[in-house]
């Protein structure tokens, strides 16, 4: 049955801030009724809604802290405790070291401390974490993107689904990718840093990556503002040999 398909729809796909149709990095990863919001970039909260209420969601992962992947988190909080959604319990948040405090100095507008955790219940993500959320598997792998960031693996019925998050290429995305049905592989950067560090992939580092784990599909995402999606897709394209399509706002993508 199509519900019980593992789904990705696109919620958005901008960086480093929201175009006029096109909210910053974030999706939503179902499969049957277990609904888990993947990143929260700005503006991503509002089409979230399209498909679920923060209190249908079963979690919230979130890869790094840039506001880019994050920052609807705040806008959240408030739904979830101050609005017309009543929580039965706090929605689960799997995120790097130090999320709940981070959240809470941005909200905070006292001397007393605001209560975060009774809009989510916080799990600090670590080099291998795993959970069962539902029907989903969810496992985190660290990568390279200067600060603490994770990619994600979903596995449900059979099927997979990576997710880069933002990093540059490293053998722990490569490897949590491995035989995947389905890579989400951001392409931000139009060439590779002349000097300093890489923590982004180039649109030709995403096919790399895409063919060196054996992926079934490559969906390149937070194209940058310097290419055109087409462009990132072709470009993507020169160096994977399997389908090679872009995040576009919106999308649906069953997988199996």
């Amino acid at each position: 049955m199509a519900g019980d398909l593992l789904r990705l729809t696109v919620l958005g796909s901008a960086t480093p801030y929201p175009s006029v149709d096109n909210p910053c990095s974030g999706y939503l990863v179902s499969h049957g009724g277990t609904r888990v919001w993947v990143d929260a970039g700005s503006g991503t909260l509002a089409p979230l809604q399209r498909h679920a209420r923060l209190d249908e969601l079963d979690a919230i992962w979130i890869s790094h802290l840039h506001a880019d992947h994050s920052a609807d988190l705040l806008t959240a909080y408030y739904g979830a405790l101050y609005a017309d959604v009543r929580l039965t319990a706090p929605i689960p948040l799997y995120g790097p070291p130090g999320i709940a405090d981070r959240l809470a100095h941005f909200l905070t507008n006292s001397a007393v401390r605001s209560p975060v955790e009774s809009a989510f219940a916080v799990h600090e993500l670590h080099d291998g974490h795993q959970v069962s959320v539902g029907a989903l598997t969810l496992t985190s792998r660290a990568v390279d993107h200067g600060i603490p960031a994770f990619a994600l693996r979903v596995t449900a019925g059979g099927r997979s689904l990576v997710y880069s998050g933002d990093t540059a290429p490293c053998a722990g995305l490569t490897g949590l990718a491995e035989g995947c049905d389905v890579l989400l592989c951001e392409a931000d950067s139009a060439e590779r840093p002349a000097d300093g560090d890489q923590v982004h992939h180039t649109p030709e580092d995403a096919g790399d990556t895409a063919g060196a784990a054996r992926a079934g599909r490559l969906i390149v995402t937070h194209v940058g503002r310097s290419l055109t999606p087409e462009q990132a897709v072709a470009r993507a394209a020169t160096r994977f040999g399997g389908p090679v399509v872009h995040a576009a706002p919106g999308a649906v993508f069953p997988i199996g």
